[in-house]
């Protein structure tokens, strides 16, 4: 039996397999990624490293074993059709008949076209008669701390979600449930809602810069419209920055404050803050 982490080397995928190796032995984690080089470091370690695509389903064939526990971290191609993607692994899930898989999935409160792929996953995996968990992320501190050059550059947060308040967690949080959902029992047919401890607002966010800076940070609001071209000016692919720009318009009406507790539960301890994010980001 083996835990199986698909996209082990992203940015996610990395923690997860990272906490693993601090609660099970090397050989019993097996880290699918598309470029085996990049996972030097695991097979390093003893990690079993397998190469496979979500785009070549025949990748997967014989890669899953019965009772394997496996992480189906979603794929980040917007353009490709994820759902098609994500079955993929699901199929080749059934067909081994593996004891679990988790689906990093998105908050039920969440509206936004970026819960589209994920909701139609969702429905693959429930339709599919395996044992599931979903693991409905929130947001990432990441997805803004690691971005924080143009703020200080602009001396401004330039967002479109107004007053709205923010439940984000590190991905080493998130990755702390996911190794706890993997490594242990009666997390079958499960759906969790996570995200961190503490919401906050973009003006509280533009702030915390601010402290840790000693340099003078606003928070500009801006429509959703002009957001998206903003974005896309910068170089973010168009579709992306509509993707984006229509999160900031849930994040205005409340839709990212997840307020359900799952995450520091299955963590074990309470979620990182912001501020957390701001001070290793800035280091």
């Amino acid at each position: 039996m083996s835990i199986v982490v698909t996209g082990a080397t992203g940015h996610l995928g990395r923690h997860v397999v990272a906490q693993l190796l601090e609660k099970v032995p090397a050989e019993q984690i097996t880290a699918v990624v598309r470029d085996e080089a990049k996972a030097a470091d695991f097979a390093a370690r003893g990690v079993t490293v397998a190469v496979a695509d979500y785009n070549s389903p025949e990748t997967f064939d014989g890669l899953f074993a019965g009772g394997d526990k496996v992480l189906l971290i979603s794929g980040n191609e917007f353009d490709k059709g994820r759902p098609q993607q994500h079955k993929v692994v699901i199929d080749a899930a059934v067909a081994a008949g593996v004891a679990l898989l988790a689906y990093t999935s998105a908050p039920g409160s969440l509206n936004a076209s970026l819960v589209d792929d994920h909701r139609a996953t969702e429905e693959l995996l429930l339709a599919s008669g395996l044992p599931w968990t979903l693991l409905r992320n929130g947001w990432y501190h990441e997805n803004y701390t690691e971005n924080l050059a143009p703020v200080l550059e602009h001396s401004a947060v330039v967002a479109a979600a107004g007053d709205g308040r923010v439940s984000s967690a590190s991905r080493a949080d998130y990755a702390a449930a996911a190794v706890a959902v993997l490594t242990g029992e009666g997390h079958e047919n499960r759906t969790y809602e996570l995200g961190g401890d503490t919401a906050w607002s973009f003006a509280e966010y533009a702030a915390e810069i601010a402290r840790q800076t000693g340099k003078e940070i606003s928070y500009n609001s801006v429509p959703e419209e002009t957001l998206r071209n903003i974005l896309a000016g910068a170089g973010v692919p168009e579709a992306f920055a509509g993707i984006l720009a229509d999160v900031d318009t849930s994040i205005a009406k409340g839709e990212l404050v997840v307020d359900s507790g799952d995450l520091s539960r299955l963590a074990g301890r309470p979620t990182s803050p912001i501020s957390a994010a701001v001070a290793d980001a800035l280091k």
